[in-house]
């Protein structure tokens, strides 16, 4: 349903080393940058997220808005929580099952430096 999603950042700079970290266990790479902008996805060209630089006109969507990635395994959420915390973000939920949203869903939740509510989720027995 969805193709693609972009987020504005304060820092580019910032913001792309944060999200090259955090996105590397899940099978995720920057794809493309420009001057104000990088592009992630899973290979080619074409990107799923794209960061915007926009200065002090950055702002996260507010309570209820986030944006989960699939994660290969359970190994790779835990590798993405490590590496989100690592590198400044806020921790909104430690590594580990979450049976209210399904058997086997194994997830972690955290703030990126910008504020967005970002996951990583495997679905696996």
């Amino acid at each position: 349903m969805i193709d693609h999603l972009s987020l504005g950042v304060a820092d580019l700079a910032q913001a792309t080393a944060f999200y090259d970290a955090v996105l590397q266990p899940l099978g995720y790479r920057r794809v493309w940058t420009r001057p104000h902008a990088a592009g992630y996805g899973a290979g080619g060209p074409d990107e799923r997220l794209a960061l915007f630089e926009v200065g002090d006109d950055a702002n996260a969507p507010g309570r209820g808005w986030h944006l989960a990635f699939t994660a290969p395994s359970r190994d790779a959420v835990v590798a993405f929580h490590g590496a989100a915390l690592a590198r400044g973000a806020i921790d909104e939920g430690a590594p580990g099952l979450r049976p209210r949203f399904g058997a086997g869903y194994f997830a972690a939740f955290v703030r990126d430096p910008d504020g967005h509510k970002i996951e990583a989720v495997f679905h696996g027995a």
